[in-house]
């Protein structure tokens, strides 16, 4: 046991060695200090006076910090010195720990821990009144709260428990500190930042014009029909509005043809509006008489032309917002 005395010391130190070297790496070694208690003594000696089974334990430990949740630990501890109360003799546990050590984050600064390994033992008896020293391999297990001060430097408060060391069971519960080289910082996703992405799409004018009989104001219900387009623009767009312009051909009088053009406009505006419910600045119908002829008033053909009411929705400018990530 005394090579493996030697040993330990070395291992840790070169492992120490290593990590100082390269600090891009994630070693990292550390120490701990607290209590041990022994159970189950009487696996150990046949006969044994009363024992101060509490006693100080302590070590040291280096680590290979292989995923941000698992790492591979070695080192030293010191089971503490358990002595008779008669004076005659003591027992002594010490050895080398090789556990696996599985962490868990609970908060950006706090890792919740289990360690399962084995542990090289040498349980030494000192004194004339006791017997049986031995060495060889008990398996070890624990678990612990490891708190993060930076990313070189954290605290352990740990217990690990050490089953059949040279026949008694041991329990060490303490409190340790680590020094970490090159631990790789702890990634942080960046919080998107959104961004409005206005998109103008220009919607175009839409036009109709609706035929009416000589001295009607009656819209057809074929012409009514397609009134849809000019109906569904209301709907989508908030902003589009409807002009909607009557006229007449030049038979009968002015003051007459003027008041056919605005019952014309009307009876179009009032198709547009069974449907919708929309107000009077949306849907403007005007009449301009006999005023505003397309074709020639001597001609049969040219008056029918002339019996109309004009539909015009003008262009419109649509924005769109969309929100995107700032690149």
């Amino acid at each position: 046991m005394d090579k493996l005395l030697i040993v330990v010391p070395l291992v840790v130190t070169s492992l120490s060695s290593i990590a100082h070297a390269s600090t891009d790496n994630p070693w990292y070694v550390g120490a701990r200090a607290g209590a041990s208690f022994l159970t189950n003594m009487d696996d150990a000696v046949t006969s044994v006076t009363e024992i101060q089974d509490t006693n100080f334990a302590g070590g040291v430990f280096a680590g290979y910090q292989v995923t941000p949740w698992f790492a591979l630990e070695t080192g030293y501890t010191h089971l503490g010195n358990a002595k008779l109360n008669n004076g005659q003799g003591s027992y002594e546990a010490q050895g080398a720990d090789l556990v696996t050590k599985f962490s868990f984050s609970a908060t950006d600064s706090l890792d919740i821990y289990a360690k399962a390994g084995a542990f090289y033992y040498d349980w030494n008896a000192i004194g004339s009144g006791v017997t049986n020293s031995d060495n060889g391999w008990s398996p070890t297990a624990g678990a612990g709260l490891e708190y993060f001060i930076n990313k070189n430097l954290s605290t352990r408060l740990e217990y690990q428990y050490y089953n059949d060391v040279g026949g008694p069971d041991i329990h060490f519960a303490g409190l340790g500190l680590a020094y970490h080289w090159g631990a790789p910082a702890p990634i942080v996703e960046p919080e998107p930042v959104y961004v409005d992405q206005v998109t103008v799409t220009t919607l175009e004018e839409l036009k109709l014009t609706v035929p009416f009989a000589f001295d009607s104001s009656t819209i057809t219900a074929g012409d009514a029909a397609k009134l849809v387009p000019f109906e569904q623009r209301l709907k989508d767009q908030d902003a589009a509005q409807i002009y909607v312009i009557g006229h007449t051909d030049s038979r009968g009088s002015e003051a007459y043809n003027q008041k056919l053009s605005e019952k014309r406009a009307q009876a179009v505006a009032d198709a547009l509006r069974q449907h919708l419910n929309v107000g009077e600045t949306r849907i403007i119908a005007q009449g301009r008489g006999e005023s505003d002829p397309v074709a020639s008033n001597q001609t049969e053909e040219g008056r029918a032309q002339n019996r109309r009411v004009d539909i015009i929705s003008p262009s419109i400018d649509v924005e769109t917002v969309t929100q995107v990530i700032a690149e």
